[in-house]
């Protein structure tokens, strides 16, 4: 099974504190990184982490409020001084070109390689992004200014060859790619082998839902249904719900109703807002809907 896992860089909403930074994931999947949000301080905590950074290649931003992009420019900046070449990938708002545009003109910086900007649409649901292994596409949220979360979904597993069969049957090594993508196979005397006699369940797919800043609404748990870990902000307690309405932002209890709404796997709640010192409350109030909830603690890696 390919390695995919969330490290969490920082989970701090709106200030920075001694012992939680702004918003920043790194996704790994099948050894590849991915940066979802980038938060002023995410470089020096990638470097605490000892994370790769220069093997990111693809960023994703959900929206341009500063707890969750602010530190893109720095990390911009240290690519180009650690002499990338690499094409950089940025999937964010259509805004964001331009803010880092007159970043790199006024400080007359001309970058070693490419940025490719890739604008994403907070209105509709699309895939930004496609290979080979997986799948990426946008979830319609609703904060104060055009906000995404994102949906990183593995493809589907080829199908394991039963080699006892296989090799029982005289079924020929030349046949083995066809059956692994489903397909029955038919002998030289014209006995068609059904696929299931010749290869076993694949691993199932598995996906990844991250929930940037959002009020609680119902509309997006069914675009995640059935995700295997479901990142939700999570910025106030219950007590303070008609404020996080207002800020349009979501309480822990809203995110656990999320998680139970999708038939999450799990559920990481984060975005913690700075009058919180002690977060274990927030933790026991979506636990009483969902069990099976989490912190996002930064440095942490979570499987998923």
């Amino acid at each position: 099974m390919r390695d995919f896992s969330v490290t969490i860089i920082g989970s701090s909403a709106a200030l920075p504190l001694k012992n939680r930074n702004l918003t920043a994931q790194v996704v790994n999947h099948a050894g590849r990184l991915f940066l979802v949000d980038c938060g002023e301080g995410t470089q020096i905590q990638m470097i605490k982490l000892k994370i790769k950074s220069m093997r990111i290649n693809h960023i994703f931003i959900s929206h341009l409020h500063g707890d969750h992009f602010y530190g893109l420019i720095g990390l911009i900046s240290t690519f180009h001084l650690l002499g990338r070449k690499e094409d950089l990938h940025l999937y964010a708002p259509e805004q964001l070109e331009s803010i880092i545009s007159l970043q790199l003109e006024i400080s007359l910086t001309r970058l070693n390689y490419r940025i490719i900007y890739h604008s994403t649409n907070p209105d509709i649901v699309e895939t930004i992004y496609d290979d080979d292994k997986l799948v990426v596409t946008t979830i319609p949220m609703m904060h104060r200014i055009p906000t995404t979360g994102f949906l990183f979904t593995e493809k589907p597993y080829p199908r394991h060859i039963n080699m006892e069969a296989a090799e029982r049957l005289n079924v020929p090594y030349t046949s083995f790619v066809a059956l692994k993508s489903g397909e029955d196979y038919l002998s030289e005397d014209g006995t068609l082998i059904p696929n299931s006699l010749l290869t076993i369940e694949p691993f199932p797919q598995r996906s990844y839902a991250f929930c940037s800043d959002t009020v609680y609404n119902e509309v997006y748990a069914d675009l995640i249904s059935g995700c295997n870990l479901l990142y939700h902000e999570a910025t106030f307690m219950s007590d303070m719900a008609e404020i996080a309405r207002l800020k349009m932002h979501s309480t822990s209890a809203q995110a656990a109703l999320v998680a139970v709404k999708s038939r999450a796997g799990k559920l990481l709640i984060g975005h913690f807002s700075a009058r919180y010192d002690n977060l274990l409350p927030l933790l026991e109030e979506a636990r009483r809907i969902f069990p099976e909830t989490y912190l996002a603690e930064e440095g942490v890696t979570y499987s998923v």
